[in-house]
């Protein structure tokens, strides 16, 4: 007969991390980013699509994806041209579409914040305490009900 295999005991740390995985509030978490994600490429493309080239026009026909600084290098007409030539460059333009992004996306979370405080605050009021007149309404009600029993 041979004897038992022991396996080794399970670290504790592994069972306390299998329960946080496991808790709502991670995949909750989990499926908020996911939509987030989804979110923000909407948003850049409304962003690159129709914001940067309006503000665009009305600041003067400038394309904000190829407003930039020439640092080093031979200045190009277009950052594209400006990147594949090797020069160095600040990207002015495309920071101010990461910027408008961001407060389009701060903006909308903001209201869907606020949208769900007031449904949480909603759901944790309180019935209002009855006042004297109330209260005694009730008993006499409830004595009315033994009365005819």
């Amino acid at each position: 007969m041979q004897p038992p295999i022991h396996l080794p005991r399970r670290p504790g740390w592994i069972t306390e991390f299998q329960a946080f995985i496991l808790r709502g509030n991670v995949v909750d978490l989990a499926v908020g980013i996911i939509i987030g994600a989804a979110f923000t490429s909407i948003v850049n493309s409304l962003v690159k699509g129709l914001f940067t080239p309006v503000l665009g026009l009305l600041l003067g026909g400038i394309d904000f994806s190829n407003l930039f600084v020439t640092l080093k290098g031979t200045h190009e007409v277009t950052l594209d041209a400006a990147q594949k030539a090797g020069a160095v460059t600040l990207n002015v333009g495309l920071f101010l579409n990461a910027v408008i992004s961001f407060l389009i996306v701060s903006f909308a979370i903001f209201w869907v914040v606020k949208a769900l405080s007031r449904f949480k605050a909603k759901e944790n009021e309180e019935p209002a305490a009855l006042t004297q007149s109330e209260a005694t309404l009730i008993e006499i009600r409830d004595l009315l009900k033994l009365s005819r029993a």
